[in-house]
């Protein structure tokens, strides 16, 4: 199913036509939220999104450093260009990464990433790919796309190589998700699929038009879709209910490139908040979590973090 682009590779223009109720509704809650980019409708529902600057990035990349006031921070070998922001050059043995020092206490929550992967390998002669982080740790390189392995959060790989030479249905590039509590692995001989959520075909790769994904977050719905044709439309890509993010975690994106490489650039990372109506019910269903998971799947628990968590929210509750 394929939903319609605005220009901007927004989820969804401003409505021309509003009724006189939905209007004032929406300028209601743009005199309450104040700072941002105003309310736009973004479903059928009462659902509204709203820009959070302070999560969000693109160019000219102000913000974007190692200082105290920077919003972004680079990591290994990242650099900041005029048209986008390069996590590895297409070079063996790069990592790059890019974080955001802000945590993030949103709700429900959609993140567009505008990427681009390029370079001079021909057919599976390059490599690794490239991931979209919400994550409790940030700034920690490691073997994960240049992030660390057994994380606490989401991940969302854009997986350019097949390392399992057996596999026969699976085209690469590929688009994956996994939620970790810490206690899992992630898979490289097998690309991630013991522990992937769900998956799709992307390819991304040496296109000569803009490529988008799209990862929205919510009710504890996480949906994952791209825009990868240059027609301006949003395609499913992975849909999973049950979800279950704790608040607080660091949007990032890594990178890594071993034998095989390419140019992995980054040109835009938009976090819009989302506004949702919740029934009574809903909201005592959707109460904060401190460890993530999916319902129906298990994980592994692990008491030291288990124990940690709890420690962190007496901590939190002593300080507010």
């Amino acid at each position: 199913m394929a939903a319609t682009l605005g220009p901007l590779g927004s989820w969804q223009q401003w409505r021309r036509c509003l009724s006189a109720r939905d209007g004032s509704r929406m300028l209601l809650l743009l005199l309450l939220l104040g700072s941002g980019q105003g309310p736009q409708q973004v479903g059928a529902g009462q659902t509204f999104e709203y820009l959070k600057r302070e999560h969000s990035l693109s160019k000219p990349y102000q913000g974007v450093g190692t200082g105290s006031s920077s919003l972004w921070n680079l990591m290994g070998n990242a650099m900041v260009m005029t048209q986008y922001i390069r996590l590895t050059p297409d070079m063996q043995s790069k990592q790059g990464a890019l974080w955001n020092r802000v945590p993030c206490f949103l709700r429900d929550w959609e993140l567009q990433v505008h990427f681009k992967i390029h370079g001079q390998g021909k057919k599976n002669l390059h490599g690794d790919g490239l991931a979209i982080w919400y994550t409790k740790d940030r700034m920690q390189p490691g073997p994960v796309f240049g992030n660390m392995d057994k994380f606490v959060g989401l991940g969302v790989f854009v997986d350019t190589y097949p390392n399992e030479e057996k596999q026969q249905e699976r085209v690469f590039p590929y688009i994956s998700a996994m939620v970790n509590n810490g206690s899992l692995s992630y898979d490289h001989e097998r690309d991630g699929r013991p522990t992937e959520l769900g998956g799709c075909t992307a390819i991304v790769r040496n296109l000569h038009y803009d490529t988008f994904l799209v990862i929205r977050y919510v009710k504890r719905h996480l949906t994952i879709m791209m825009d990868i044709d240059g027609k301006h439309e949003w395609r499913d890509c992975i849909e999973v209910p049950g979800v279950r993010l704790p608040r607080g975690y660091y949007f990032g994106t890594s990178s890594i490139t071993g034998d095989l490489s390419d140019n992995h650039d980054v040109i835009s990372l938009k976090l819009f908040e989302l506004t949702v109506e919740r029934t009574p019910e809903e909201e005592k269903l959707h109460r904060d979590v401190f460890l993530p998971s999916v319902d129906n799947m298990k994980l592994p628990e692990i008491i030291g973090i288990i124990l940690y968590n709890k420690w962190q929210e007496q901590s939190r509750k002593r300080f507010y």
